[in-house]
């Protein structure tokens, strides 16, 4: 990046830098703990509706020009009813942070059980009902994102330690 933006390679050019680094890093952590405690409510007080599966694939993210990385994306979504309005869904499980995989064959597992036209089994939070999901199952991505916070944070802490 351009010079003067505290921003380089090999991390902040200063001491305010480091800690902007910091306070981005216990954000991310925040975020993925709070997503994690949302889907443990969702999964523990969710409640069972009637959906049907209305279109199936995979989206892929290449990423940028200097990040060759595929991911690819399952996508399901589906219609159900809860107390007699129609709502449309798209989430597999209930995090808000998308579950993505390396591979192709690893994003058709996650959808491997669902069919367009098939008749299943969402689940709603009852405070939620426009929010439902097809798995009643925690997913790890908001684990991952903690994981992620949590290193940015600790490379952020060893630069701030480095220029005191």
């Amino acid at each position: 990046m351009a010079n003067g933006s505290g921003l380089n390679i090999n991390g902040p050019d200063s001491l305010k830098g480091a800690l902007l680094y910091l306070v981005i890093g216990i954000a991310i952590v925040s975020y993925g703990g709070y997503d994690y405690v949302q889907q443990t409510e969702a999964v523990r007080e969710s409640v069972e509706v009637d959906a049907t599966i209305t279109e199936i694939g995979i989206e892929t993210d290449s990423g940028t020009s200097s990040n060759m990385r595929v991911n690819y994306e399952p996508i399901v979504e589906f219609e159900y009813t809860c107390d007699g309005t129609e709502y449309a869904g798209t989430k597999i499980y209930p995090a808000d942070i998308e579950q993505n995989y390396d591979t192709r064959s690893g994003a058709e597992s996650a959808m491997e059980q669902y069919e367009q036209g098939e008749q299943t089994v969402a689940y709603v939070f009852p405070d939620q009902p426009g929010d439902a999901f097809l798995k009643d199952n925690i997913s790890n991505a908001p684990l991952m994102t903690i994981v992620s916070g949590g290193i940015f944070s600790i490379l952020s802490i060893i630069s701030a330690v480095r220029k005191l």
